[in-house]
């Protein structure tokens, strides 16, 4: 479902505003400190952040894959930190709920969500369980009306401050692979569940990760996310392939923040008498950059599009993620090499940029997962 267009240029414009105005006067304080201030936190929620992808029924704004794109390529022009606060709320944390949970469950925690008044969290990769999530350990055995919850999860974004996490746990122990697997809706306060230290990252200061222990954590029948045992990983893929495309709008946007820098640094930095964007070898990597980062906003844009009128996209979404992250961090190693010594240090954002993504070719399944789902993809369709 989509909002009006007027309705939508006007949060689009309140969102370019807060970020130029707010957020990226602080990047460089959010990566020193590792932490993003309340305040920024407190205004996301005022501008309905918190709810953007959840339908307007439970007190979100509704927006659709397109729209969503287009404010998550808006969101790259600034640190990923400040989107990976919300960004649990509108995707791989809420989208379980969103998509199978019951009527119960999406009346209990989708206003919450929305209005940012509590956390979500998703928890799937474990220690033994990373690229190959069906391998996952994490045990949910049957006791009455409850299931007891024995595992450990690794490198759960918004552990931390997570309220609510939705977590996959192993209800048949005879099962193999991805069956068996069950999608469960826990409580923080939950007796049992236990969150490690913050995890001491590469980049992405602000965006805290962290280990989520289960010991004999007692977890009611009907916080089953649609009340149905044994198919979570079905869930969890249908969640991954929506984040994929946030995340490949993300890596537009920064691809497009990183060229704005490049021009700019390129156009007053003097060279042997004269600007270095003079220099073709220079223009040569402001085109290429340009070039990949505009096929990478057509191709998220396409497969939103597609996503909207109600294609299944796991093959788009699979090209688009391993795309648009690869683009991404070619531009950043361009950005360097642009800004030569100047890019660094520290003082300037292409450093920090440099290490925020990273990240983007690993999480939410490696360029390598997404090469074997477009294969599978195209071999099981028999398409090209």
């Amino acid at each position: 479902m989509a909002i009006e267009q007027a309705t939508f240029n006007v949060l689009l414009e309140a969102i370019e505003r807060f970020i130029n105005e707010k957020l990226v006067p602080i990047e460089a304080l959010v990566d020193k400190n590792d932490q993003v201030p309340e305040f920024v936190i407190s205004e996301m929620r005022e501008l309905g952040l918190f709810g953007l992808s959840i339908p307007e029924k439970y007190g979100g704004l509704g927006l659709n894959m397109r729209e969503e794109i287009e404010v998550a390529i808006c969101l790259g022009l600034t640190t990923p930190a400040f989107r990976s606060v919300f960004g649990t709320n509108i995707g791989i944390g809420s989208q379980g709920i969103i998509m199978d949970g019951t009527e119960e469950q999406k009346a209990h925690y989708l206003p919450k969500l929305a209005t940012g008044e509590i956390i979500s969290s998703f928890a799937l990769t474990e220690p033994e369980a990373g690229s190959d999530a069906g391998s996952l350990q994490t045990s949910a055995r049957k006791d009455g009306d409850n299931y007891v919850l024995n595992g450990t999860k690794r490198y759960i974004t918004n552990a931390p401050s997570a309220d609510i996490f939705t977590l996959m746990a192993r209800t048949d122990p005879n099962a193999s692979g991805t069956q068996g697997i069950t999608a469960f809706i826990i409580d923080r306060d939950t007796p049992g569940l236990s969150v490690g230290k913050p995890d001491k990252k590469m980049g992405q200061q602000g965006a805290k990760t962290a280990d989520v222990v289960l010991d004999d954590c007692v977890v009611p029948a009907q916080n089953i996310i649609g009340g149905v045992a044994g198919v979570g990983f079905k869930t969890a893929m249908k969640v991954l392939d929506r984040g994929r495309l946030h995340i490949s709008g993300v890596s537009v946007g920064i691809a497009e923040r990183l060229i704005r820098e490049c021009i700019s640094y390129a156009s007053d930095r003097k060279q042997f008498g004269k600007a270095i964007s003079e220099f073709q070898l220079i223009q040569a990597m402001l085109a290429d950059s340009k070039a990949e980062a505009y096929a990478a906003r057509c191709m998220v844009i396409d497969a939103a599009e597609k996503k909207d009128s109600g294609e299944v996209i796991t093959l788009e979404a699979a090209c688009s993620k391993m795309f648009s992250t690869e683009m991404v961090g070619k531009v950043a190693d361009r950005a360097v090499q642009i800004f030569g010594g100047a890019g660094y240090i520290a003082e300037y954002p292409i450093e920090r940029l440099y290490r925020d993504v990273r990240l983007f070719r690993i999480y939410e399944g490696t360029t390598q997962i997404q090469q074997l789902i477009i294969a599978r993809e195209m071999l099981k369709n028999k398409t090209n």
